[in-house]
């Protein structure tokens, strides 16, 4: 049985926020550095997002990574205090089974192992290309959980080639869409703006609404990389 946390004198602890990357590694992903850009960016991101957890102090914000190409897998399969999150380099090979990964964060957004006082949690989606196995069976298992309905779902398209409208119902929400990323530096720009959404997820006084989320303006692309 879970049993939540009380501090000492009997007041409650911080309320746990789960932040799930969910990352495409398939093969596609090896062409032209982006799944080196991908890397980079997210270990880029870290301290910025460690800054805006301290700034939280009524939530404990706790990282986990999964990504899915030939199947799915968790990459960090317990919740790490993100003070303590480091990021480890993923590869890409394979096909692009995004429904298994969802299927298996949906397993994890059951009451348990989440607390039923916790935060919504934050789920961001990065894919470069389109599904290569049953999709929406993965998207009813996920919002058929109360926690998965309730998350923060945000996406991140890599390039001109992923799929708009698969990212939009992964999202479910009218009023947030996709940002797409184009080059290198976009992705490091929208990796860092994801990374910090448990700033207004956790805002006292609105602990259980999903936040205002408005994407960063689109940047124009500098270099010669570009997807």
């Amino acid at each position: 049985m879970s049993v939540d946390p009380v501090m000492p004198g009997g007041e409650m602890a911080n309320r746990p926020l789960h932040f799930i990357w969910i990352v495409d590694c398939s093969g596609s992903m090896a062409y032209e550095g982006k799944i080196q850009a991908l890397n980079n960016a997210v270990r880029e991101a870290i301290p910025q997002m460690r800054d805006a957890a301290d700034a939280q102090p009524q939530a404990q914000v706790l990282v986990r990574v999964i990504s899915f190409s030939e199947g799915a897998r968790w990459i960090v399969a317990e919740p790490t205090p993100v003070e303590g999150f480091t990021w480890t380099d993923l590869e890409a090979t394979g096909t692009t089974d995004l429904g298994h990964a969802l299927r298996l964060v949906a397993d994890q957004l059951k009451v348990p192992p989440m607390s039923s006082r916790a935060l919504p949690p934050v789920l961001v989606l990065i894919s470069d290309g389109q599904p290569t196995d049953e999709f929406q069976d993965g998207m009813d298992t996920l919002l058929a959980e109360p926690w998965g309905k309730k998350a923060v779902r945000v996406a991140i398209a890599i390039g001109r080639d992923a799929d708009d409208e698969v990212l939009r119902r992964f999202i479910a929400n009218p009023e947030i869409r996709p940002v797409q990323a184009n080059s290198p530096e976009q992705l490091v720009r929208y990796i860092r703006w994801a990374s910090t959404l448990i700033t207004p997820v956790s805002r006292p006084g609105r602990e259980d609404q999903s936040p205002t989320i408005l994407p960063p303006d689109p940047m124009p692309v500098i270099g010669d990389v570009t997807w």
